[in-house]
């Protein structure tokens, strides 16, 4: 199953993608931004992942691609990432909160660095870089809009996966409530609740019986495919979703 091809959605708009390098949901948002016309800001803290994958980027589509490295952990490197994004391209359109960080551990087990630390990444880089762009686009007054990624497991439990769900029930919460902080200034804040997404680095850390257990529950018997998540993030960074924020899309065909 191919990507459909794109329709000029984002034409002229400037997008910032987190955690964008290398495979996965993240990768897939960049190739739809661009296929709908958008310039992109590739941003990961691997600088490596990162120069690999912006060297790629820039075969097909040139200037079109700009990186900057940030650790969303890092308040001046978030800063940095909405600066050096202004700076380079002119302006700032929408911001795609991909960065997260996942794992599994009982809450028996789980200790408080593994709790603080998928906090810090998931809900609260979040919130870094959710809180650095609105601030530009509110000076920009323009508009704009911020996506977030969030997940199902903010809504439904899973074994192992406390401090993950908090951190993704928290980034739907935020999504929320900032959308209403800043709807006077015309600015849509929504987030893409995925359940499960196949790509390379799942595979990595996830056992294949897991992964097939998660899979045997969606109505389509099959993982989504990284672009079938990243069309909807672009329909929401577009102006298509004019009237739509505050919201958190489940981008899943899970059933009970």
């Amino acid at each position: 199953m191919n990507a459909p091809a794109g329709r000029n959605l984002l034409s002229g708009k400037v997008v910032v993608v987190t955690a964008a390098a290398g495979t996965g949901i993240g990768s897939a948002v960049v190739d739809r931004c661009l296929a709908e016309g958008a310039r992109v800001v590739v941003s990961d803290r691997h600088e490596r992942r990162l120069a690999d994958t912006t060297a790629g980027l820039r075969a097909g589509h040139g200037d079109a691609v700009h990186a900057i490295a940030c650790d969303v952990t890092v308040e001046d490197q978030v800063q940095a990432l909405v600066d050096g994004t202004v700076a380079h391209f002119g302006r700032l359109d929408v911001l795609v909160n991909n960065a997260g960080l996942g794992g599994t551990a009982s809450v028996l087990e789980m200790s408080d660095e593994q709790w603080s630390r998928v906090i810090d990444v998931t809900l609260t880089g979040t919130l870094r870089a959710t809180r650095a762009a609105l601030r530009h686009l509110v000076e920009q007054g323009e508009g704009g809009a911020i996506v977030n990624n969030a997940s199902v497991v903010g809504w439904r439990a899973q074994r192992g996966q406390a401090h993950y769900a908090a951190a993704k029930a928290g980034v739907m919460a935020l999504t929320r409530c900032a959308a209403l902080d800043v709807a006077e200034h015309g600015i849509r804040v929504n987030a893409v609740a995925p359940s499960l997404a196949a790509h390379p680095f799942l595979a990595k850390v996830t056992s294949e019986e897991l992964l097939a257990t998660l899979a045997a529950r969606e109505a389509f018997g099959r993982a989504a495919l990284p672009w079938e998540v990243a069309t909807v993030v672009a329909f929401l960074a577009s102006d298509y979703a004019s009237y739509l924020t505050g919201e958190v899309i489940s981008v899943s065909s899970q059933h009970p």
